[in-house]
């Protein structure tokens, strides 16, 4: 059984984790698949804790509303690890809040070939204001610009639109299949 961890050591492990969230101000953590069912839980759960926070009801929408989109886009665009079809969809989910703005940080595999594309999506989204924002949204909904995963980086557009702010992304290579996307998102809180 080389895979099983002494309870000692996870013991450690979970402290210094619960230790580096509270440093980080990490209010909630989920990492598996992402379903409809996840994503409803974990919504209600951010809405319960920001209820708690005395956090204004614009920046409580924002946080609720990026927080979907990036479910969405888990459950939408993550590949599996495996060659299996119909594998789950898994990623990782944090929120964490600092002094003037919150972070939706979230991760999951994707194949190495997308990532070109999907750069490309990401750049030319943190280039544009506001107007290019809606204005790429629009195009996107008008010309009917849809994968066969069910958007044309709608979601990123999405997102960069409600945070106004960049998009922090990166990538790190698994193997010569596959990758790990890193997104974060960025709302102010004043």
């Amino acid at each position: 059984m080389g895979n099983t961890i002494d309870s000692h050591s996870f013991l450690d492990f979970a402290y210094q984790l619960y230790q580096t969230m509270k440093t980080n101000e990490i209010s909630l953590v989920y990492e598996g698949e992402v379903t409809q069912e996840i994503t409803k839980t974990f919504t209600s759960l951010t809405e319960k804790n920001l209820a708690k926070s005395e956090e204004s009801n614009a920046v409580q929408r924002k946080v609720f509303n990026v927080m979907v989109e990036c479910l969405q886009n888990i459950s939408k665009h993550a590949d599996s690890l495996g060659d299996e079809e119909g594998e789950e969809r898994r990623g990782i989910v944090m929120v964490s809040k600092g002094d003037d703005s919150y972070n939706i940080i979230t991760g999951n595999v994707i194949k190495n070939d997308k990532v070109e594309g999907l750069t490309k999506n990401l750049e030319q989204v943190n280039s544009l204001d506001k107007k290019g924002l809606s204005e790429l949204y629009k195009n996107q909904m008008r010309e009917g610009k849809f994968s066969d995963k069910g958007g044309a980086g709608l979601g990123l557009i999405d997102i960069a639109k409600k945070t106004g702010s960049t998009l922090g992304y990166q990538f790190k290579t698994l193997n010569d299949q596959v990758s790990f996307f890193i997104l974060t998102s960025t709302i102010k809180r004043k």
